[in-house]
């Protein structure tokens, strides 16, 4: 086997089928279920989204009702999963006490289910695990920025739909309908991505015939990575470096001259552009204008401008999606646990997908090291 034979990173390999999500080479637009993810983000609610990934149908509004009903009856933090967030540092990274919050929620859920194969559930018990993890994640997320903030937790509120009422659980108060669209359609471009990182990461972990809880975990342990999930923190982090719009030249030749990485540029998929860019870009102009902060999008534009005309490389989601989650008042620590709490959706689709025509995940490799050899006898 040569080198040329080895799919570093799985390059190009194709390694199942999926009628969730996928990239339109032809239009650059990503599907959900078929439909172009810019037209769901400007007309759809997050649940309904939720329900066309895990069902393939937008839903009537006999099922939104039900769905977000449903939903609405699980908002509230788990006694038990609070109870081990207050046990975690204040220091410790958001990622790590989502992932162990979601954890104890899975074995919580899981008690007395007998053994491992019944822990893996079936269809119908997996889609309500599904909702029910959509609906605690929000309480998770917010509560731990509320507690490294020294503040108490913020009970949900049942006449709030899905991104409001996140919103309310986070801030204490009810949220401006403007920002409230933003973050909704936010929620709704990152839901799903076909077989990224963490996603394959999901399904490998159900290929085992595991738990949908510990591929949750997992995935979770897989976006915290800043190649993945971690992308829209460093942008902030970037903008803070730089701090404002006629600072991007000089910082940016250091950073080339100093071949350091740029994130929120370039990606795996796309090669012309993020089709989702546009969509969020729109969204973040609306909250710049919203708080008056339009030295944000000088910087914005100055830094994508420079950089796509030295490299050629365009921005990608974590771009627009940084700066928008600043601008409503999230952390920077919190802005990959939002995407954990927009990606539940598409993971939990994916392992209900793999669970259906199950085959385990189980690749090959090319041995490089010492040949035979055999331990010597005095």
């Amino acid at each position: 086997m040569t080198d040329a034979d080895i799919k570093k990173g799985l390059a190009g390999v194709v390694v199942d089928q999926t009628s969730i999500s996928k990239v339109n080479p032809e239009t650059n637009s990503l599907l959900y279920r078929g439909y172009p993810v810019q037209e769901l983000a400007a007309t759809q609610p997050f649940e309904a989204v939720a329900h066309l990934l895990w069902h393939g149908e937008l839903p009537t509004a006999d099922e939104l009702a039900a769905l977000r009903e449903t939903e609405r009856a699980h908002r509230a933090l788990a006694p038990e999963v609070k109870a081990v967030i207050d046990l975690l540092p204040t220091e410790a990274h958001p990622m790590d006490e989502v992932r162990t919050a979601v954890s104890a929620l899975g074995a919580a859920a899981l008690a007395g289910s007998g053994n491992v194969l019944a822990a893996g559930g079936s269809a119908e018990q997996n889609l309500e695990r599904s909702l029910r993890l959509f609906a605690q994640l929000p309480a998770i997320v917010a509560y731990g920025q509320r507690r490294r903030r020294g503040q108490e937790l913020v009970e949900p509120r049942a006449d709030l739909d899905y991104s409001a009422n996140f919103l309310w659980m986070t801030f204490g108060e009810e949220p401006d309908p403007i920002v409230v669209d933003a973050f909704n359609r936010s929620m709704i471009l990152y839901a799903e991505h076909s077989f990224n990182a963490s996603t394959f990461t999901a399904r490998v972990v159900t290929s085992t015939l595991s738990d949908l809880y510990s591929a949750v975990t997992a995935a979770i342990g897989a976006l915290k990575g800043p190649l993945h999930g971690g992308a829209n923190e460093a942008v902030m982090h970037i903008f803070d470096e730089i701090g404002s719009a006629d600072r991007v030249a000089p910082w940016l030749d250091d950073a080339l001259a100093s071949k350091r990485k740029i994130m929120g540029f370039g990606h795996r998929v796309y090669k012309h552009g993020d089709s989702r860019v546009p969509t969020m870009e729109a969204a973040l102009v609306d909250l710049v204008d919203h708080y008056g902060r339009h030295d944000v999008m000088d910087l914005y534009s100055a830094l994508e401008n420079e950089f796509v005309a030295r490299k050629g490389i365009y921005p990608n989601l974590d771009y627009p999606s940084g700066p928008a989650y600043n601008l409503i008042g999230f952390d920077t620590l919190t802005f990959t646990p939002l995407f954990v709490a927009a990606r539940v959706a598409g993971w939990t689709a994916h392992i209900l997908e793999q669970a259906a025509a199950n085959a385990l995940i189980r690749p090959l490799s090319a041995y490089v090291g010492a040949d035979e050899r055999h331990v010597p006898v005095d």
